[in-house]
């Protein structure tokens, strides 16, 4: 998919996480993650910029995710330390989910290609693809981001004040 049918994407599997926030009371934490979410939606695509990186390749598996969930939850470590290790924790645990989602939600919606992921290599070279649409498909991408912007809507109504 392009852009902004990955941020739509993207936006559909964050939702829950944002409105467990809320629901925590951490109204603030719920909007930065979203942020981070929509700002790295399309991060798995840097292979298209990296020489000798295959397209769909390493950026486009599940231990890239982990990764990226990783360096996410050492961020919210170091952002948080100075307010205690609760708040480090959680900062941690917060990056840890947002990053990692933020990639699979990229999957999710590659996956719909006919190009398709191989999302468990290098343990296996099984190739993933359900077909349904092109990357460049216009009206499949306008669909996942109004899909995400949908549920997003509806997150917020239903959210407590």
């Amino acid at each position: 998919m392009y852009r902004l049918g990955h941020q739509g994407t993207t936006l559909v599997v964050y939702a829950p996480l944002g409105l467990a926030l809320i629901i925590a009371g951490r109204p603030t934490l719920a909007v930065a993650g979203g942020g981070v979410s929509l700002a790295l939606s399309s991060l798995p695509d840097v292979d298209q910029r990296l020489p000798g990186v295959q397209h769909r390749g390493v950026t486009h598996t599940l231990g890239f995710a982990v990764a990226v969930g990783a360096v996410l939850a050492a961020a919210g470590w170091l952002v948080g330390s100075d307010a205690g290790v609760g708040t480090a924790a959680e900062l941690a645990a917060v990056g840890f989910t947002v990053g990692t989602a933020t990639v699979v939600s990229h999957l999710l919606a590659d996956v719909i290609t006919p190009m398709g992921i191989n999302p468990f290599w290098p343990v296996s070279d099984r190739h993933y693809t359900f077909g349904v649409c092109r990357a460049d498909n216009t009206l499949a991408n306008y669909a996942l981001l109004a899909l995400g912007i949908a549920v997003t809507v509806a997150v917020v109504a239903v959210a407590p004040r």
